[in-house]
């Protein structure tokens, strides 16, 4: 099972919108999903607008005291929870596609390195350079 977060912290903001400041209108937000082994990652990346036409003065947050979890609670509110679990599934395919790839990008005539294992024998007759 993949873990999910989200980077929220850069907002585009209003400076004065009904009589408010500094007020958050669009977030640009990055969903990050880790597999369980934490060796693969994916990330997708957007932006969501933030409907502020029915902000009023009791609901709002001043730019001052705002954390990033009220602007993920405010992006996963106006995505929704089924565009939520869409991005989600992106981010899993694209682990998937890390752990199992259905495609392989190669380039004829490349040299691919052996590694070589540190206790592996070493050929002492081969000619001194």
């Amino acid at each position: 099972m993949n873990t999910y977060s989200w980077d929220c912290k850069t907002v585009d903001t209003y400076p004065t919108h009904s009589e408010l400041t500094d007020v958050v209108y669009n977030v640009h937000w990055r969903l990050t999903g880790v597999d369980e082994s934490g060796e693969h990652q994916a990330t997708v990346i957007g932006t969501q607008t933030i409907s502020v036409e029915t902000l009023d003065a009791s609901s709002f947050v001043s730019f001052d005291s705002l954390t990033e979890a009220d602007v993920i609670g405010w992006v996963e509110a106006e995505m929704g929870a089924e565009r939520v679990a869409e991005l989600q599934a992106s981010v899993d395919s694209q682990i998937a596609d890390k752990i199992a790839p259905k495609s392989v990008t190669k380039t004829i005539g490349a040299v691919v390195e052996t590694p070589v294992e540190a206790d592996a024998p070493v050929d002492e007759t081969a000619p001194a350079e």
